[in-house]
């Protein structure tokens, strides 16, 4: 991977890239209001099964299905990865969050460099051929951007991983060393999740997350919201 390349993913992973990940909690939010996440090891344990259950088999797959499309100039291909990512995702917060942060990454790469590729995927989400979720957009630019499929996947897992974590010290009593350590358990989780979505195609696209989706959909209707999600 190239100098140029490390520094993109490095810059995709950090939680200073303003597109507005930082207002949404995937359900997290509901389960702290419920008493089903209440500390570090709660949330470690939460985490893990997002990213067996949700991110891995959903976010990932689509990712990897839009890294590759891009590489081969097939813009048919990442715009069908959105749609499936879109199709396969049950809870309406999190189909509103990912479009949400997909339209911004879309418009902050545009304005970043100019890439034809790029452009037509971004005018047909404009055009409403495509929904632009997040995880398909991180795909277009990581392989627009030279970074090889495994490392965007990583850079996903991480940047998902540090939001959520994010997330979780504005809702709990969690010190940095305990965010930290909670972080550096989950690797061989993101490890997991990487390696079982390059056996999946985008037909074989199947988050299942039941518990998540249930206290998504509550969440929607929650008096107070500190997160959109």
């Amino acid at each position: 991977m190239t100098d140029a390349a490390t520094l993109t993913s490095l810059r995709l992973g950090d939680s200073f890239l303003p597109v507005g990940t930082d207002s949404v909690s995937y359900g997290l939010e509901q389960f702290v209001a419920t008493d089903r996440v209440a500390d570090a090891e709660d949330l470690a344990a939460l985490l893990e099964t997002y990213f067996q259950r949700q991110h891995g088999p959903g976010d990932l797959v689509a990712l990897r299905a839009a890294h590759a499309a891009t590489r081969e100039g097939d813009l048919d291909g990442v715009l069908a990865a959105d749609r499936r990512l879109t199709a396969a995702t049950l809870s309406a917060e999190f189909r509103e969050s990912a479009q949400r942060t997909g339209e911004r990454l879309l418009r902050l790469q545009r304005d970043l460099r100019e890439d034809d590729f790029l452009d037509r995927y971004a005018e047909a989400v404009d055009v409403g051929d495509a929904p632009g979720t997040y995880p398909v957009a991180m795909g277009v630019v990581t392989a627009l951007a030279g970074v090889p499929v495994r490392e965007a996947c990583l850079v996903a897992c991480h940047e998902f991983a540090t939001g959520m974590l994010g997330a979780a010290q504005r809702l709990l009593r969690l010190g940095h060393t305990d965010v930290q350590r909670v972080l550096d358990g989950l690797q061989g989780a993101m490890v997991a999740a990487v390696e079982d979505s390059a056996d999946r195609s985008v037909d074989e696209m199947a988050p299942f997350a039941p518990m998540v989706d249930v206290l998504s959909a509550d969440h929607e209707r929650a008096d107070r919201r500190l997160f959109v999600s």
